[in-house]
């Protein structure tokens, strides 16, 4: 199965290949981009060639999709938006995103983020998309309301991640929410 490729006016959402292991490792690298991920910023191309692994072995077990997110222009990534914890059975399915750094502040995480929700509703039928942000990430939860996320609830110590139990807001978009 090839991988689906996402254009906006901006960006191209590609699939990452392990020649995106150093952008990859330049973001990851920096431990704000990371900080509400449940990662420790990586150290090694290594890390970064872990993560593109990651990335196809959730396509392969249909889990998941992991798309790239580049400028059009430029080719390079500097960052990823997807699905993960992908349930068929009940027609839903988790969004996640990260930006490089440098790239925050320019409307990149919502052009991006507005493409594959349209694309999850669109190709994978879901009923339910949602997102998981640690209470201190604002301004992902700014925007995954600018997208029209509804807060449904805290998930008190609903994952152990860098040594520490953490609380996660859940929020979610229903099909029937992008046509009203």
């Amino acid at each position: 199965m090839t991988m689906p490729i996402i254009e906006t006016s901006r960006l191209l959402l590609r699939e990452v290949t392990n020649e995106d292991a150093s952008d990859m490792l330049r973001y990851l690298s920096d431990k704000d981009v990371v900080k509400h991920m449940g990662l420790e910023p990586f150290q090694s191309k290594e890390d970064a060639l872990d993560e593109i692994s990651w990335y196809h072995s959730i396509r392969e077990d249909g889990t998941g999709i992991r798309w790239g997110i580049t400028l059009k222009d430029a080719g390079k990534v500097i960052g990823s938006c997807g699905f993960l914890n992908r349930s068929t059975k009940n027609y839903r399915a988790e969004v996640g995103f990260e930006l490089s750094k440098e790239y925050w502040g320019k409307g990149i995480a919502f052009e991006a983020l507005e493409a594959v929700i349209k694309f999850g509703f669109n190709h994978y039928s879901f009923e339910r998309i949602e997102a998981l942000i640690e209470p201190a990430n604002v301004p992902s939860q700014k925007l995954v309301e600018k997208q029209g996320f509804k807060r449904e609830g805290l998930l008190r110590h609903y994952e152990y991640t860098c040594g520490k139990f953490d609380d996660l807001y859940m929020y979610s978009i229903l099909k029937d929410d992008l046509d009203s």
